[in-house]
């Protein structure tokens, strides 16, 4: 299964879609959609030879259950997706998708929560936000040996540069600008 590098254009707006399909990265993330338009979306995707990871949890109209995961694969197709969601993830895993958890880290409780999780769903990436963390990318990493996508909050090349060099394999970030490097 490939793996996500470097940086992931992630779109929020569709006025962003077509300059997303401009970059040279192989993997898009659809951050936000509703569930009609989603698969003419990952068709279009397709068309320009990229990967797409959907965030499960922001597709309006999608239900977070094996029903909504059926319907997503038999009908959207996507490599991967993206969710908070330990069922989800479960549910993504079962089915051959790239599933990537996706961690807000707060405060040290929800590290610690997120970690437990971590360990019981076994995702195939982690991706934290903020990622402007190295230190906890570091930490994650080395805790869990699961790769590390760093995302959110994600402004300038230097973030881009410091989440890497921490061990992350891939930054995504919603920031036009940084999608051209």
């Amino acid at each position: 299964m490939d793996l996500p590098s470097g940086v992931l254009p992630a779109i929020r707006k569709m006025k962003d879609f077509d300059k997303a399909l401009e970059t040279p990265h192989e993997f898009i993330v659809i951050l936000e959609s509703r569930l009609v338009q989603l698969k003419s979306l990952v068709e279009y995707m397709r068309r320009a030879n990229k990967k797409v990871l959907v965030h499960f949890d922001l597709i309006q109209g999608l239900k977070a259950d094996e029903f909504g995961m059926e319907f997503l694969i038999r009908e959207v197709k996507p490599d991967g997706i993206l969710s908070t969601r330990g069922n989800v993830i479960n549910l993504a895993k079962k089915q051959n998708l790239l599933a990537i958890q996706r961690v807000f880290l707060l405060d040290s409780i929800a590290l610690d929560h997120n970690l437990k999780l971590i360990e019981k769903v076994k995702p195939d990436c982690i991706e934290l936000l903020p990622g402007l963390m190295p230190a906890i990318i570091q930490q994650v990493y080395e805790q869990t040996n699961i790769p590390i996508i760093a995302g959110g909050l994600i402004r300038q090349q230097e973030d881009v540069s410091a989440a890497i060099e921490a061990g992350a394999i891939a930054v995504s970030t919603s920031n036009r600008e940084l999608w051209l490097n």
